[in-house]
């Protein structure tokens, strides 16, 4: 198969909620899309389908008119297989049943041309049971989506046996291409999620046949233990029975009794009704139920662990993005305590005579949390990549990103036969900053030890990468705030996609960027100009972010690894020059020049006639007066100076700013309105 990046066609067969849902996305991030099904009629029902999601997405400000209007103009349909022969993806999104599946297989093998990928589905069936019925078994790979794939940022990515590394890579890269998190799975019953949340809702049937509780008392009970807005049998209302009873089937067959439908699921499909939510809760059971179903989930998960189906990492990813859970199996283990869970699965085990789930024992003996890894390091050709891998969290720094990513840093620094590094974040996002959770906790703590202890390290950290010897690339893929754009400014270059954004929103939730986001921006890009994008917080798009020398190259999503090859093979000495001001932004900086932060809060700085300027002093004035003070105080006094007296600088106003009340407004607006500050 051929290195393409480029993503020309892709085309999903089956017009369904499926189908249509996948069809929309993919035409959603920019790429045609070919929707085909069995008739004319099929296809119009197809369209019709992506046409009504487009339209709630307008109603609900999710999409302008036009843009929906743009999405659906990359949408064709098809019934006939020859208009997809020249696809570079064949999604097949029909209905399970295999011997449907594999016919279909057999007639696209036939119709696209050779370098067509082919992805299943399938959500019940092994892929290499599809991909045995082609002659291009190195090309088919699968890619499972959750409901509603054009909402659900979720898709296990499976390869079969004889499914070859460029095809799973190329199918990986487009679902980051879409927006979409996926996480890798083998070609296992159930794949990962599936494999303990079926068990999950089967064993909330199995409570309700044992008389734990009616399915109102086991809903509100799975709410509170998992942290979750519906319980397992309004789950099942919403998804419908059926598909719970078939999966379970299915894991059934494949792992066993314990994983088969209870009693009380078949004979709910045959009534063809749906659970009654109605009855008393009691919350006295509450702690009974919950400890069930938890332990059902942690064996599921850490024996799918052990069989290495998945990661720790990724099974927990799985709940949190796919299921919406608020933590996934691994995390609610720790949560619990593993000394309390291990019982519950033992208890689980006696009653069902179940192996051992060896992960869970062992770290329960040793009293050792599950730890996650949440920043990896690949080497290929030369070239090591970093990537953070918190898709769910925008990978927000914290302290285990910092530690982790020190650690990995150290690793490629260390090793001869890397010549580049490149910081890379997983998903929709490169670095959305900091994790804001974290402040907040520390603040109500008084803990004001703990952020500069972890600002301390965030910054030496950026200082060892600045440092390097070694060619940094920052490969800048989607959103980059605050503490994202500071590790992106370490870097020698940053290559920046259609798909990036850099921005500081520090000021508007009542704190300033403390990673040298004062310091280095204002050394590549004026102090004029680092004043605009720190007091007002305005995001900007890579073109622009290139054009005041704030990243170095902008490049189309599906060509930046491409760039990032050649900037590696070619490395050069970067003498970087502040750039003028671009004609927009010319007014606006002669403005922040000739005023000081405060006379443009206080309304004491006439903007005049220039719009950009008049919406630039608007921003600034809803902005926390206390960051405003600092940051302008931290940008000036920095200018001329060594660049470690400037992050000193950054560090001796934490306690200032941490301690103010504007902060923690600010920092607990995150989700809500626009907050009001009070400190002058």
């Amino acid at each position: 198969m051929s290195g393409k990046t480029q993503w020309n066609k892709v085309a999903v067969v089956g017009g369904g909620n499926m189908g249509s849902g996948i069809a929309q996305k993919i035409a959603t991030e920019g790429i045609p899309v070919v929707l085909v099904d069995l008739n004319e009629a099929a296809v119009a029902a197809g369209l019709e389908r992506i046409k009504t999601t487009l339209a709630e997405g307008v109603e609900r400000r999710i999409f302008r008119a036009e843009q929906a209007e743009q999405i659906l103009a990359r949408v064709t349909g098809a019934h006939d297989l020859a208009e997809i022969a020249d696809a570079d993806l064949v999604i097949e999104a029909v209905f399970e049943d295999l011997d449907v599946k594999r016919k279909l297989f057999r007639d696209l093998d036939k119709a696209c041309g050779p370098d067509t990928i082919l992805a299943t589905n399938t959500s019940s069936f092994y892929v290499q049971s599809v991909a045995d019925a082609t002659k291009r078994a190195d090309r088919v790979v699968g890619l499972h989506y959750f409901y509603h794939p054009a909402k659900n940022r979720l898709v296990e990515v499976i390869p079969a046996k004889e499914t070859s590394d460029a095809t799973y890579k190329r199918a990986w890269s487009l679902q980051e291409m879409i927006g979409k998190t996926p996480i890798h799975s083998e070609d296992a019953p159930g794949f990962v999620v599936n494999r303990y949340f079926v068990p999950w809702l089967n064993a909330a049937v199995r409570l309700l046949e044992e008389g734990k509780g009616n399915e109102a008392t086991i809903d509100a009970a799975a709410k509170k233990a998992f942290r979750i807005g519906m319980g397992p049998f309004e789950l099942m209302n919403v998804t419908g029975v059926p598909i719970a009873f078939h999966a379970a089937t299915t894991l059934g067959k494949e792992l066993g009794d314990f994983y088969a439908p209870a009693r009380g699921l078949a004979g709910q499909v045959e009534k063809g009704e749906n659970w009654s939510l109605d009855g008393a809760i009691e919350e006295a059971r509450f702690a009974e139920i919950g400890d069930r179903l938890l332990a059902v989930t942690v064996y599921v998960a850490a024996r799918l662990v052990e069989e290495n189906v998945a990661s720790i990492e990724d099974t927990d990813i799985g709940a949190r993005v796919g299921l919406r859970w608020a933590k996934g199996p691994f995390e609610l283990a720790n949560l619990v305590g593993l000394a309390k869970i291990k019982s519950s699965v033992d208890a689980l085990r006696a009653q069902y005579d179940l192996p051992p789930a060896t992960l869970l024992d062992e770290r329960a003996a040793k009293n050792l949390p599950f730890t996650f890894e949440v920043v990896t390091l690949g080497v290929t050709g030369g070239i090591a990549t970093l990537t953070i891998r918190r898709p769910d969290a925008m990978n927000a720094l914290n302290e285990a990103v910092v530690r982790q990513l020190t650690q990995r840093f150290d690793e490629a620094e260390k090793r001869g036969d890397v010549k580049t590094i490149v910081l890379d974040g997983s998903g929709k996002a490169f670095v959305a900053g900091a994790d804001i959770r974290y402040f907040v906790k520390n603040i109500k703590a008084n803990r004001l030890d703990r952020i500069r202890e972890f600002t301390r390290a965030g910054q030496d950290l950026l200082k060892r990468i600045d440092r390097s010897k070694k060619q940094i690339i920052a490969k800048v893929d989607g959103l980059s705030l605050g503490g994202g754009s500071e590790l992106a400014l370490c870097a020698d270059e940053i290559v920046v996609t259609d798909r990036g954004m850099f921005g500081f929103p520090e000021t508007g939730i009542g704190i300033y960027p403390g990673l040298g986001g004062t310091q280095r921006t204002r050394e590549r890009i004026g102090v004029a100009m680092a004043k605009y994008l720190v007091y007002t917080g305005q995001m900007i798009d890579g073109k622009t972010a290139v054009a005041i020398g704030l990243a170095d190259h902008f490049v189309p999503r599906d060509q930046v690894d491409a760039k990032i090859r050649e900037l590696a093979a070619n490395p050069t000495p970067k003498e970087r020059a502040v750039k003028p001001a671009p004609p927009q932004f010319e007014a606006v900086t002669k403005y922040l020049t000739a005023h000081t932060a405060m006379e443009i809060f206080a309304g004491r700085a006439d903007p005049g006639d220039d719009v950009a300027t008049q919406k630039t002093a608007k921003k600034i004035a809803s902005k926390a007066p206390i960051a405003l003070r600092i940051a302008e105080k931290l940008i000036e006094g920095g200018d001329g100076r060594p660049l470690d007296e400037g992050l000193e600088m950054e560090l001796a106003h934490l306690e200032e700013i941490f301690s103010s009340e504007d902060a923690l407004t600010g920092l607990s607006s995150l989700g809500g309105g626009r907050p009001e500050f009070k400190d002058r």
